[in-house]
């Protein structure tokens, strides 16, 4: 069952204005009214259409945004993963060079 969209005044309204502004003389009130009816049918589909192309337009800008702030979080997470490794190899270098140094020290300067 399709449910059928209620029709505002003002479209109404629009309608009978722009069929009663066509009116050719000896046009019946009838089809004026079955003119009306067809200019609010295209009034109606023209909002429609325009709703459904300013929907998809939101669901392209959503999706554009969704895919710039996915980018920009891998952009900045692949940085501070690349310096924390190479800050922890370096941390370990610089530990490892200490103790080299330490036992070098130790053995040239303490004999026993």
């Amino acid at each position: 069952m399709a449910k059928k969209q209620k029709v505002s005044e003002q479209v109404v309204t629009e309608a009978l204005q722009v069929a009663r502004a066509t009116q050719r003389p000896g046009q019946s009130k009838e089809q004026t009214k079955l003119i009306a009816q067809g200019i609010q049918k295209g009034i109606e589909e023209y909002k429609k259409r325009h709703k459904e192309k300013s929907r998809e337009l939101d669901k392209q800008k959503r999706k554009l945004q969704q895919v710039k702030k996915a980018s920009e979080v891998d952009s900045t997470s692949e940085i501070p993963t690349e310096q924390s490794g190479q800050q922890n190899r370096l941390s370990w270098v610089l530990l490892l060079l200490s103790w080299i140094g330490f036992a070098v020290y130790a053995a040239l300067y303490n004999p026993l």
